[in-house]
């Protein structure tokens, strides 16, 4: 088979970020299949460029994977308006990219960005294959329930995109199971929806591996480490982590580590500076390949998400790249996740955006340190066990083989 995925996010191991598409695409070929890309050109955490040629489209050959880099406008990190024509700019590039690529048996689009599902679609479409539509989050609605998305005009719009694609899609992949559950009620047959869900390939962390030198390059010492991984956004309410750490500040054996990029960093940092927050260090991204040595070098991590309901329905990257490596996560995020976490004993949930049950929390783990550990170890074999990428790419593997039949 050829299967050609359009995705402006997509990032390798050498890059920040999620490698959910890599990691499946890897285990394609390595099957014999063939599997193209077409991502953008701009880092999406960073908004820089993520290829050095500056072309409207860009070849790279990763590990047997062919990725076409498109022309996407720099415009990212500027406001709403301009992220959206960033989008646009992708959507019509990527279009074009994918008629360069060899005739595919299937097409896959992924959002959000919403928009790069809609050139999926057109594809799919014009090459007269099958179209695949992942949902990796519930967009408009995490927008709508943000207040990023507050025109009426543009809501009525987005749904009625979002409806268009799902009636459109050969077939949708979410996951999360509470997004099946939302395409259900919105009038999706279930027999349309496949669910496979988040998680980790396993083998890329070892829960036992010593962080020390990744310690002494950032100057941790003998500091206990409460590391976050991830975006930094304005959904990722990295302020609840900034007010936990000002709690804490008398107490020095504590550090708090961000690491990443995004949107809100600068004033993340100016807002940490004004509180005088010397426990917090901002490290700056890491690509994936780093993030085994990071994670090491942690004694607990954390994933924090705005309290809006929509928010519930999210499995999120990085909880599953902690439990791998071997380490409890403190969470601030309701609903799936923590049914997760809870089942596994391998954190602490506290309620999103209470800072005094996040501090109280660290300090309880930093006390009883035994305890943490424990709690990594049972995380990490409740993750192989459950959450394993090798066996979710099978899964993939035989949805795309039934879907080009």
């Amino acid at each position: 088979m050829h299967i050609l995925l359009i995705h402006q996010a997509f990032v390798s191991p050498e890059e920040a970020g999620g490698t959910r598409h890599y990691e499946l695409a890897s285990h394609c070929v390595k099957q014999g299949h063939k599997f193209t890309i077409v991502a953008s050109d701009l880092s999406y955490l960073s908004g820089k460029r993520a290829v050095k040629e500056r072309k409207l489209i860009s070849k790279q050959n990763l590990r047997g994977i062919k990725v076409l880099r498109s022309f996407t406008y720099p415009s990212l990190h500027r406001s709403f308006i301009w992220r959206v024509f960033s989008f646009i700019s992708f959507m019509l590039t990527s279009i074009w990219a994918a008629m360069k690529a060899d005739r595919p048996d299937l097409v896959m689009g992924t959002s959000p960005p919403i928009f790069q599902a809609v050139s999926a679609g057109l594809v799919a479409k014009i090459k007269r294959c099958p179209f695949l539509l992942e949902i990796r989050d519930l967009w408009p609605e995490f927008a709508i329930d943000m207040g990023v998305l507050t025109n009426p005009v543009l809501i009525k719009l987005s749904r009625w995109l979002e409806k268009f694609l799902y009636a459109r899609a050969t077939h949708i992949l979410v996951n999360s199971p509470a997004y099946r559950d939302y395409l259900i009620k919105k009038g999706i047959e279930s027999d349309k929806i496949a669910f496979i869900s988040n998680g980790v390939d396993t083998n890329i962390f070892n829960g036992n591996a010593n962080g020390d030198s990744v310690r002494h390059e950032i100057g941790l010492n003998e500091k206990f480490v409460v590391t976050y991984a991830g975006a930094l956004g304005l959904a990722n309410d990295i302020q609840t982590i900034l007010r936990a750490a000002e709690r804490l500040q008398e107490n020095d054996r504590i550090c708090f580590l961000l690491v990443g990029d995004g949107k809100e960093r600068r004033n993340l940092e100016s807002t940490a500076r004004k509180m005088n927050l010397k426990n917090v260090i901002f490290s700056g991204s890491r690509s994936k390949a780093d993030m085994p040595g990071i994670l090491a070098a942690s004694d607990v991590c954390t994933a924090t998400l705005q309290n809006i309901p929509m928010f519930t329905t999210t499995y999120p990257n990085k909880v599953f790249d902690y439990m791998a490596a071997g380490k409890p996560t403190i969470l601030a995020i309701d609903g799936v996740i923590r049914n997760v976490i809870e089942s596994s004993n391998g954190g602490v949930f506290v309620q999103p955006g209470n800072d005094e049950a996040f501090a109280k929390a660290v300090q309880e783990l930093e006390k009883d340190r035994a305890k943490a550990n424990e709690m990594g170890k049972a995380a990490r074999q409740y993750v192989v066990e459950h959450f394993d990428r090798n066996e979710q790419a099978k899964q993939f593997i035989e949805l795309v083989e039934n879907l080009t039949q």
